[in-house]
């Protein structure tokens, strides 16, 4: 089995991506990687090691999102015509499409967007994210539920209007 601090690097690009999704500019995805990384390197001595590393490193990242989250961020990445943008492959229209896709994304409120990018994305189980995140599964289960009927909703130009069931 790999040492722990080996485990933790070969996390950094899982982390890179999910981080990049979540926040939205490279800069803030950088620095929250940076700070999920310290955070986890400094508690290594604390990590169980038969445990998912992975998991872990989600759990602190959200515990890191939401301290940044909480205080005022001091700078923007502003875009403009010369900002690079992400390769696409294929054809005109896959840019296109994943330009939508980002819009939609960003228009989820956080706390579904990372639980829809922590399955989609990261591959994580509803019980994994339920853990890394501190909440119950149910709630995991009910915001993926929201997530993608508004990510459907969007995609597909509908407005998003949750159907409220009467209980009695």
């Amino acid at each position: 089995m790999p040492e722990p601090r080996d485990q933790l690097l070969t996390c950094i690009p899982r982390l890179r991506r999910y981080a990049r999704a979540l926040v939205g500019d490279r800069a803030g995805a950088d620095d929250l990687v940076q700070d999920t990384v310290e955070r986890g390197w400094a508690g290594l001595a604390g990590w169980h090691g038969g445990s998912d590393m992975r998991a872990w490193l989600f759990s602190i990242m959200h515990n890191v999102r939401i301290d940044q989250v909480r205080r005022p961020s001091l700078a923007t990445e502003s875009l403009s015509e010369e900002t690079p943008m992400a390769a696409t492959h294929g054809s005109p229209s896959r840019g296109l499409e994943l330009r939508d896709i980002e819009t939609a994304l960003r228009a989820l409120p956080e706390e579904q967007r990372e639980i829809l990018l922590l399955v989609a994305l990261e591959e994580l189980s509803y019980d994994e994210v339920a853990q890394a995140l501190k909440i119950p599964i149910g709630t995991v289960m009910s915001r993926l539920s929201r997530a993608r009927e508004k990510m459907r909703a969007n995609m597909e130009g509908l407005p998003c209007v949750a159907a409220l069931k009467v209980v009695k």
